[in-house]
């Protein structure tokens, strides 16, 4: 069964898929789909970079995402609403070329795609989104709709 992850269990807008299977040869990836249903999950390659870090914070004006992604240009990061009210964040970090006389002592360095949404609360205005980029942290800031306060009216009492 897919569920949601928390990786945060305050965070109620993520829509992360978590599938308990992967990795198992029974598991949503199987051919043996009659008897597991197929779950949406990520390849191989992708796993390395899908868990792309963002942290998201709520200011009285804006809500602000913050998303690690050291080494990649603003060209190689798309930020989209989807339905009206899900803010995806999403990118790819290629391969390095890897040269016929080079030796590889290690790699550590993930490469693949990421992806990353969010369900935003009702009073964000999509449409006027920023983003900005500076030294690997994009920055993604949804402004609030003011929350107008209820008129309060006065009635007077008789007798």
């Amino acid at each position: 069964m897919s569920l949601i992850r928390r990786s945060n269990v305050f965070d109620p807008f993520s829509l992360d898929l978590w599938d308990p299977f992967e990795g198992f040869p029974f598991g949503s990836g199987s051919s043996n789909s009659s008897l597991f249903p197929s779950f949406p999950r990520t390849s191989s390659e992708t796993a390395a970079f899908a868990g792309a870090r963002i942290d998201w914070k709520e200011t009285p004006e804006a809500h602000v995402f913050k998303a690690d992604v050291p080494g990649l240009k603003k060209e190689e990061v798309k930020v989209e609403v989807e339905k009206g009210n899900i803010l995806q964040i999403s990118g790819e970090r290629n391969k390095e070329q890897e040269e016929k006389t080079d030796t590889w002592h290690r790699v550590e360095r993930s490469s693949g795609r990421f992806l990353r949404r969010f369900r935003l609360p009702e009073n964000a205005k999509t449409e006027h989104i920023r983003a900005a980029m500076e030294n690997g942290v994009l920055t993604v800031t949804v402004p609030k709709e003011e929350v107008k306060k209820p008129e309060v009216k006065s009635i007077q009492i008789s007798g």
